[in-house]
């Protein structure tokens, strides 16, 4: 009787612990499974097991998988290993690339892609990923930051190649177009090449100097505040990107659908992540709304990749629920999307997480919870050691003691997100770009000679743990004396009945501290600029300071080839009438309503005599 007694107490307290920490196990699980991966890097480390590695495994194993689905056709694990054999080899007879060189690619969603990549690694080479949306000036700037010699682009980029190609014929670049043939002078045909190349094995001693902190890729970051800094991916932090899908629950028998740039990481993880599940990805050349399900069913897609922007785009679609979707992975989708995701198109496990291309950590939703990135739990800090901690904003600094250490903030409380940069945890910047690299790092964080991972992301921790993304410290500006999060407003503004999408930042009025809250929108199909609507809108659902003071409505927001909104030109140009021709509207408090920005009223915001 007692020892039946003794059972229903256990019991009872074990339920008593379910309640108060319903969340206990999950967070157990999560840290084993990243301490599970850390002691499989660290083995792989000691032999130099690369993802390539892998793949050569999965291609001896099963040759006849498909590997990957492109358009209406497919190649198996032993199609890739031999293109990118040829592809390996048309670099080594060139005579121009050898050991530890990076070659340049200006490729955009195709096998190719893939192709190049393999067969770079094969010769122990890594592989500069530019961004194919970028021309003249800033395709030079990430061309030269790569410190490649060999640039090898898509056919349909030639004129993008051509224009800048006296400056690289002048620093005796070889420029190579995935053409069967090519006319212009300087530039050779890479197809011709590799269709003559043999598909043979190549030996391991091609890459025997290779080691897991040896380069396997840059891989730019965005450029949404200047110009993009090329980040270096190493062997290990590529294996740390690829068990984004092991710890996310893919499994050997999911095809994923990949539709973002392959020169990004996200993209790029997509393809690097199904090497180490050894599974099928189908790509697409370029994400389309309109196409997304079709191609989902037509490849029996099981997995998604996703950014924030994408989802909502879907959520413009009629719904589908005929499909075979289980499971989305990817970051920045915000929290009405996320349920009108499910609405329309069934109960997907959505899998939402956080992390810098060239950081140092990540977080991952792994509860489920509508809206977070994440959780804060002693174990994660414990063994992955990160902080949230208190920042000024107005002065663009982190918050620090009377000696000199840095704040944890309080729940709820927003705050900058570090990581301990250690052996464990390496942070490798920016190439060829020490001093950005050393703008990354905050020293002295928590005590003396210790050394943090600055994300440049605002996060907000809740009373029950869960992590939220707040804003980029860049786009958070102070009006009012308060802290106006940009991505807070600009999504709230969306759910206007008028406005499709939004952008929101600063923009300096003279006389006045701090910035006065923008917004650049666009409007909805058939619909014109609603201005009393809107009006009411943020008057009820924005604090004073923050609601923005000027709307600009444009026909369409410029965005980063993974949709993030670039800002530089319009936070340039203010609410400048003389500088911009789209419609702009100001705040007028009296009238309750967004009215006309005319020069009169341009000169009085500017001489102080309107106050806003």
């Amino acid at each position: 009787m007692s020892s039946w007694c003794s059972g229903v107490s256990f019991a009872i307290v074990l339920l008593g612990l379910f309640f108060r920490f319903p969340y206990f196990i999950q967070d157990v699980q999560y840290v084993l499974a990243k301490l599970k991966v850390r002691r499989c890097l660290l083995k792989y480390m000691q032999t130099n097991f690369t993802i390539l590695e892998r793949f050569l495994e999965a291609a001896r194993t099963q040759p006849d998988k498909p590997f990957i689905h492109f358009k209406d056709e497919t190649f198996t694990y032993r199609d890739a290993d031999a293109l990118s054999n040829k592809a390996a080899r048309v670099f080594l007879q060139s005579g121009l690339v050898k050991q530890g060189d990076t070659v340049a690619m200006l490729v955009g969603n195709e096998p190719m892609f893939v192709w190049l990549w393999l067969g770079l690694v094969k010769i122990g080479c890594s592989a500069a990923f530019l961004n194919y949306n970028i021309r003249s000036k800033s395709l030079l700037h990430c061309f030269s930051c790569s410190g490649a010699n060999t640039l090898v682009a898509a056919a349909e980029l030639q004129d993008a190649v051509e224009e800048v190609l006296p400056s690289l014929l002048e620093q005796q670049v070889s420029v190579y177009i995935l053409a069967d043939g090519c006319k212009a002078a300087g530039v050779e045909s890479f197809r011709e090449k590799m269709s003559q190349a043999s598909s043979e094995p190549l030996s391991r001693d091609l890459r025997s100097h290779l080691t897991l902190q040896s380069p396997a890729a840059y891989i730019y970051t965005s450029g949404t505040t200047g110009l993009p800094k090329a980040a270096v991916i190493t062997h290990a932090r590529l294996w740390v990107m690829c068990w984004i899908q092991l710890l996310t629950g893919v499994n050997s028998r999911d095809v994923i659908y990949v539709s973002l740039p392959l020169y990004h990481s996200a993209g790029f993880m997509g393809v690097t992540g199904a090497i180490e599940r050894g599974i099928t990805v189908a790509l697409r050349s370029k994400f389309s709304a309109s196409q997304f399900w079709d191609d989902c069913r037509k490849y029996n897609a099981t997995v998604i990749q996703y950014i924030g922007e994408t989802m909502r785009y879907l959520c413009n679609t009629p719904k589908v629920r005929r499909h075979k979707v289980r499971l989305a992975i990817g970051n920045g989708i915000r929290a009405d999307v996320w349920r009108d995701f499910i609405s329309r198109f069934g109960n997907v496990e959505i899998r939402e997480l956080y992390g810098a291309t060239e950081g140092n950590f990540a977080l991952l939703n792994y509860s489920g919870k509508i809206g977070a990135i994440g959780r804060d739990t002693f174990l994660n800090k414990r063994f992955f050691p990160h902080a949230v901690i208190k920042y000024n904003v107005e002065r663009g600094e982190p918050v620090r003691d009377s000696s000199g250490f840095c704040i944890e903030a309080d729940k709820g409380e927003p705050g900058l997100l570090v990581s301990e940069i250690s052996v464990r945890a390496p942070f490798s910047g920016y190439v060829r770009d020490l001093q950005q690299t050393e703008r990354k790092k905050l020293h002295n964080v928590f005590k003396r000679g210790d050394v943090y991972f600055n994300t440049g992301d605002l996060m907000r921790i809740d009373e029950d743990h869960f992590i939220y993304f707040q804003d980029r410290v860049g786009d958070t500006f102070r009006w009012k004396g308060e802290n106006v999060a940009t991505t807070e407003v600009a999504d709230v503004i969306s759910l206007a009945g008028c406005v499709k999408e939004a952008t929101v930042y600063g923009v300096k009025v003279p006389g006045q501290e701090g910035r006065a809250g923008m917004a650049a929108v666009t409007l909805r199909d058939g619909l014109k600029f609603d201005s009393v609507d809107v009006f009411k809108h943020v008057e009820n659902f924005l604090p004073a300071y923050a609601r923005p003071r000027f709307m600009r409505i444009q026909s369409s927001l410029d965005v980063t080839g993974t949709f993030k909104h670039l800002k530089v030109k319009l936070v340039e140009e203010g609410f400048n009438p003389n500088l911009i021709t789209d419609p702009v509207y100001f705040l007028d408090e009296k009238e309750k309503n967004y009215i006309p920005l005319m020069m009169d009223i341009f000169n009085g915001v500017n001489l102080g005599e309107i106050k806003i």
